[in-house]
């Protein structure tokens, strides 16, 4: 055996790779990412690309990657050390483009894969989803016009088993194009773990001028967009409305819940940006204000909050969110609400937030 193959065994072997890297054998029987037991008590988690040089990009847990060819071959690869229990979206960044693993079966997107430690629990009811797979689309589409907002938007509705509470999706399309929501919904309704509901997933026109804590987009979201769905013929129960929200999303949310009770009763906060306040977003270093943001010092006034159920999740590799996010959980208890905290094993990521969203709206709408 060559010096570089028993190299390459070294490297490789106990990944449970074999072959000498670059021949046809080994690429073969390549499934990665693939991980191994850290000294740290994390993992050692390999990633392979063939061909061309390229990094690896990640969603917000680490600054990208370089790969390193391996030999003059064309495998081009990189150990990476993982925490514990991280979930985490990908993609190789090269010169011409970002593209998802082809050697992961976990994609997200046309360029985008998923990693997750072999730690992580599972997330049931979401199915893995290939770099060329096409997403559902629900067929209703309803073209809303918004005097408020301005400008126009296309809004899918589903109904999933039968149709229900209305829960509305922030970033909806991010959760029709990127990641199988009406497939999930679907599943956990079947399986029972949710009553029926109708989803509608919103999109966003630009986040940051919607998503703050402004009046526009729940003045507009009341008077106008829901009265489309309820004309749409889509069944729907109108008196009961879930807001799922993540990032600027998650706080828009709460926002909403705060400012209007008789509108939002129940909502699903992710990872909610609670460091915003007027000009935060303007700041060299937009997390470095007061505990919780606007949000907080709203709740500190003591609104009345007994009707409201909140679940809120936060990655556990997000350091710098929990601090902002802890006295917003806090408060809202403190005020009256129904509240359920958990954290995701992830970081600021919708691969983390995806079992978070089936189970929170589902204890959102629990008797």
């Amino acid at each position: 055996m060559s010096a570089p193959a028993a190299e390459a065994e070294r490297t490789f072997a106990e990944f449970g790779l074999s072959g000498e890297p670059g021949s046809d054998a080994f690429w073969d029987g390549v499934r990665t990412p693939a991980s191994l037991p850290a000294e740290d008590g994390g993992w050692l988690t390999l990633f392979l690309r063939r061909g061309s040089p390229a990094t690896v990009g990640f969603e917000s847990w680490s600054k990208p990657v370089p790969l390193r060819r391996w030999a003059g071959s064309d495998c081009w690869y990189a150990q990476v050390r993982m925490p514990a229990r991280l979930r985490v979206t990908y993609q190789f960044l090269a010169d011409d483009g970002a593209y998802a693993d082809p050697f992961n079966p976990a994609g997200t997107g046309g360029d985008r894969s998923i990693a997750s430690t072999p730690d992580v629990p599972p997330q049931p009811h979401w199915p893995a989803v290939g770099a060329d797979d096409v997403l559902p689309l629900p067929p209703t589409r309803l073209r809303w016009a918004s005097e408020r907002l301005g400008g126009r938007r296309t809004v899918r509705v589903h109904p999933v088993g039968g149709g229900g509470p209305v829960v509305l999706l922030l970033d909806g399309d991010d959760w029709l194009y990127l990641h199988p929501a009406t497939t999930a919904f679907e599943s956990a309704v079947a399986d029972g773990a949710m009553p029926p509901v109708t989803l509608v997933f919103l999109p966003a026109k630009d986040r940051a001028a919607e998503f703050g804590c402004r009046p526009e987009l729940w003045q507009a979201v009341r008077d106008e967009l829901l009265p489309l769905v309820a004309g749409s013929g889509v069944p729907s129960d109108p008196g009961t409305l879930v807001v799922a929200g993540q990032s600027l999303g998650g706080l828009s949310a709460m926002y909403a819940a705060l400012e209007f009770p008789g509108l939002v009763s129940r909502v699903a906060c992710q990872s909610g940006s609670f460091w915003w306040e007027p000009g935060a977003e303007r700041l060299p270093d937009p997390l470095a204000g007061p505990l919780g943001g606007a949000v907080a010092a709203r709740l500190r006034e003591n609104p009345e909050l007994s009707g409201l159920r909140v679940a809120f999740d936060v990655g556990e590799h997000e350091t710098r969110m929990l601090p902002h996010c802890e006295p917003v959980e806090d408060l809202a208890g403190q005020a009256g609400a129904a509240v359920r905290v958990s954290r995701s094993p992830s970081g600021h990521d919708r691969a983390g937030w995806r079992h978070a969203l089936l189970r929170d709206v589902a204890w959102t709408l629990a008797e």
